[in-house]
């Protein structure tokens, strides 16, 4: 796709007609919504708020969803449901964090290219009623309903996940140790960070009706670790994480500045869309430059600003993703935000509620409300998968001078150029190393489990190893925060399960 010229004609200028949003909590989970009836949900708001009819959208695409994933693609289901027979109708083709802004940047592109009037993009997360029925249904209360099936496939963990490495919440950390040792901060210095960031998150959500949590905590809340706030992944604790556990669905409406205009929707209702971009990291995260730092990140933010022409100063608000406090600790560094400004409009992946990969669905509605009310653009973050995927837009009540469609929002090749050295992997390595990152992995009863060291051999070659959280004086160097573990020198020994390290 090639970049439009810039755009005067209003048939080719997408706006943000209509929006909305449902938090859905019977006192009985298993009475709550699926994924597919939040939706419908929310696109009856957004329709109602914009003031169109759902059957003439012409164009349908849906955040992919995990809580009900065995009703499998939810197009013509959806689509049936609000009466619509949209020409495009599609889902992602996995749930990514970035998906919803990757979203809008291609119903954008669709308007800039004369190919639809109206679009919509949806998503929701059931994960709240999922949990309810499968506990009916495990008590043989409900047999006729499986809930969140697991994959019956069994398969040797890999490298990464024999070492405790499997999900998000394990491998973020290792950015946020990275990052903290880079950036010269103490541990006490980078938690305070975090817990700043955090509470200002909760007073986000606390005054919007769409978030799920609407209970302010102060920064000693966050920072104080009890029986309500365990330790999960050092150096995170609960109310540092994402909270999947909601039931919510977030939807919008784009369309072209004359479609708005014909149906006589006010203007001071539009909200014009601006140029994205996106890159990636890859895929697997042993096989990255670094961990203090991510060259697709930074790609995506700066190349954002320079497509509409703008800085930090031009934006009134921003949602700078939040599913671990590392990612809007490095987004709003790369973009100049400062740390004392909220960097949410919606609450956070904690207290305005996590579902998954539709979250930027809910920033977007939310950054709508915001800028049909007061001030002028906002800037839009959106960060997926294990710190991998990344796209970023601009929204604004006025029009975006620079903002052109069709636009090609990705600028891979940008981000690889920057890209450093990706060392080599080696698997079974005993001797001198140096801590590259690491965490430490702690049960439900908040006693560590686990721990990794991400190190580099005396080669530069990047290797794995265990962690004895037994040895009280090994934890205690890696989380008391007296000195910085990262850059420090230690072996690598064989052990009868794989290699350990030792300080």
């Amino acid at each position: 796709m090639t970049q439009g010229t810039k755009m005067t004609d209003p048939e080719r200028i997408p706006v943000i007609i209509g929006v909305g949003q449902v938090n859905d909590r019977p006192d009985d989970p298993d009475q709550g919504l699926d994924s597919l009836g939040l939706m419908v949900a929310a696109l009856e708001i957004a329709a109602t708020d914009a003031g169109v009819p759902l059957a003439e959208i012409d164009s349908l695409a849906i955040v992919d969803q995990i809580s009900f994933h065995h009703l499998g693609k939810l197009c013509e289901p959806l689509a049936a449901a609000i009466g619509a027979n949209p020409a495009i109708n599609y889902q992602s083709a996995a749930p990514h964090g970035d998906t919803p802004v990757r979203l809008l940047n291609e119903a954008a592109n669709r308007i800039g290219a004369g190919e639809v009037k109206l679009a919509a993009i949806v998503g929701a997360e059931a994960l709240r009623t999922a949990a309810g029925r499968a506990a009916k249904a495990a008590s043989g209360e409900d047999k006729s309903y499986n809930a969140v099936r697991q994959v019956a496939t069994r398969r040797e963990p890999n490298y990464a996940q024999k070492h405790g490495l499997s999900a998000p919440v394990d491998v973020y950390p290792l950015y946020e140790n990275a990052t903290r040792a880079a950036w010269g901060e103490s541990l006490a210095e980078a938690q305070f960070e975090s817990a700043e960031i955090w509470s200002r998150f909760s007073e986000v959500a606390a005054a919007n009706d769409g978030a799920w949590i609407r209970k302010p905590a102060t920064p000693a809340d966050i920072l104080e670790v009890n029986e309500r706030n365990r330790p999960i992944a050092f150096p995170y604790s609960k109310l540092m994480v994402a909270n999947s556990s909601v039931n919510q669905g977030a939807g919008f409406i784009v369309a072209s500045l004359a479609e708005a205009r014909r149906r006589g929707i006010a203007e001071e209702r539009l909200i014009y869309v601006g140029m994205g971009a996106a890159a990636k990291e890859p895929a697997s995260i042993l096989h990255r430059d670094r961990y203090d730092g991510s060259v697709s990140m930074e790609t995506s933010i700066s190349r954002t600003l320079k497509l509409n022409d703008m800085t930090a100063e031009d934006f009134d608000c921003v949602e700078l993703y939040s599913c671990f406090p590392c990612v809007p600790k490095m987004a709003r560094r790369i973009l100049g935000w400062p740390w004392d400004r909220p960097a949410t409009v919606f609450g956070g992946l904690t207290f305005g509620g996590g579902p998954i990969a539709n979250y930027m669905s809910h920033a977007i509605v939310s950054m709508t409300q915001r800028l049909r009310k007061e001030g002028r653009y906002g800037f839009l973050f959106a960060n997926g998968g294990f710190a991998t995927d990344n796209h970023c837009i601009v929204l604004g009540n006025q029009p975006i001078a620079a903002a052109s469609f069709p636009q090609d929002f990705d600028y891979q090749d940008e981000a690889e150029a920057k890209r450093g050295p990706v060392p080599e992997l080696i698997e079974d390595y005993a001797g001198a190393a140096t801590i590259e990152s690491y965490t430490v992995f702690y049960g439900r009863d908040g006693a560590p489990k686990a721990g990794v060291v991400v190190a580099r051999t005396p080669e530069d070659k990047r290797t794995l190893a265990h962690v004895d959280v037994s040895d009280a004086a090994m934890l205690a160097f890696l989380t008391d925060g007296r000195g910085e573990p990262v850059g420090t020198e230690g072996q690598i020994v064989a052990l009868d399960e794989g290699f350990g390290w030792r300080a």
